[in-house]
């Protein structure tokens, strides 16, 4: 196994179990598998062939950074670190009784002079 240095970091070495070996190639053949996943499954094979953090970098296209974030993240939660991790997003401006009144009146009502709420008529 050759180590990559970059940064002063040791990159740690992947060693894939046959299970995991095939997934991650399953995922590539997969026609609507996500282009996130299929570029970090391309990123954790490489890593297992030996490569390093820069060669995989520049043939595929991406930063050394974001090769040496899935090589660890893979080595520390194997093929669960390859998923997106939640990420809090802005807070809700609306609330659950917003929400439930705007449902209530687009069942229940219709406006004026239409047949049916559009989005424009309900936010008015």
């Amino acid at each position: 196994m050759r180590e990559d240095v970059m940064g002063g970091r040791v990159a740690v070495p992947i060693d894939l179990s046959d299970e995991e070996r095939s997934f991650l190639e399953a995922q590539l053949r997969r026609h609507k598998a996500a282009r996130s996943l299929s570029d970090r499954c391309r990123i954790v094979l490489r890593c297992a062939e030996g490569m390093s953090n820069k060669e995989i970098a520049a043939s595929l296209g991406h930063s050394q950074h974001t090769v040496g974030k899935w090589r660890r993240r893979f080595a520390e939660q194997r093929l669960e670190g390859l998923s997106d991790e939640y990420r809090e997003g802005r807070p809700r401006t609306v609330s659950d009784e917003q929400v439930a009144e705007v449902i209530k009146r687009t069942l229940e009502s219709t406006p004026r002079d239409a047949t049916h709420w559009s989005i424009r008529s309900m936010a008015a």
